[in-house]
């Protein structure tokens, strides 16, 4: 059986997945030296391998180019749990638990590669809503699950960030000066809200969850549609207070600190 096994082995394969194996246990990323010197493999050949998984956005590069960590393309493809597991495990049950209060659903987007993601949604009680499926790929320029990513960073990253993204289906080009004054709204006030860019009768709600290291980790948001008829629910302001609440509790399991802005 040995040699059977042998014999269908695919050595570049198998030197792939170590890479990703071992990022994945690595959260904080990992030198080109450090993964050669932990797989017992040449620079030269790791440096090969880590290329062309860059390339194809399953590992990322941090910005100043020296480390690599895993991206979330694995997780856009097979919508199962990236290794951000821990933030998710937290955020889902909550998640629910504010759409049973607000009768709005809400979902929770992370940047990868310059790709903006949804790795966590849940859905309004009611008999309608507008809730987006976990796994999809959403604008930078156009969401505010886009812009508030972009915000909480600094604008060396920013630069790299739109530089990377690739436009999402139906997104428009980005109009940097726009874009720019945008975020630098959103720095002031600390959260998004707005109509919509992609539909029309939404307003978008959006609040940054910090990591350790100041950043928005990623982004809680709040695809809010009014009520007209005679069911009660929490008003558009009391969505922003609960949101902004929830987010704030995110960055503190999460091990972050929120700071304090203009509009709290």
């Amino acid at each position: 059986m040995d040699n059977i096994t042998d014999k269908y082995r695919a050595p570049a394969l198998e030197k792939g997945l170590d890479i990703i194996e071992l990022l994945a246990d690595h959260g904080e990323g990992l030198t080109q030296g450090e993964v050669a010197k932990a797989l017992e493999r040449s620079p030269s050949e790791i440096y090969r391998m880590l290329s062309t998984l860059v390339r194809r956005g399953y590992v990322i590069r941090s910005p100043s180019g020296d480390r690599y960590s895993l991206g979330l393309k694995m997780f856009a493809i097979s919508q199962r749990h990236p290794p951000i597991g821990r933030v998710i495990e937290s955020a889902l049950p909550r998640m629910r638990a504010i759409t049973r209060k607000t009768w709005q659903s809400c979902h929770m987007g992370m940047e990868s590669n310059g790709d903006i993601v949804i790795v966590a949604s849940a859905e309004s009680p009611g008999n309608w809503g507008l809730a987006l499926k976990t796994g999809t790929v959403v604008g930078l320029g156009n969401t505010g699950s886009g812009r508030v990513l972009a915000a909480f960073r600094s604008n060396e990253e920013v630069e790299d960030l739109i530089e990377q993204h690739r436009l999402a289906v139906g997104e428009p080009p980005l109009d940097r000066s726009e874009f720019m004054e945008h975020i630098a709204r959103i720095r002031r006030l600390g959260y998004e809200k707005m109509p919509s860019a992609t539909a029309i009768g939404v307003t978008n709600v959006a609040f940054p969850i910090f990591g350790p290291g100041g950043r928005a980790a990623a982004v809680l948001s709040c695809p809010y549609l009014e009520r007209v008829d005679d069911l009660k629910v929490p008003s558009l302001d009391e969505i922003v207070k609960m949101h902004r609440e929830l987010a704030r509790e995110l960055t503190s399991l999460h091990g972050g600190t929120t700071p304090e802005f203009g509009d709290t």
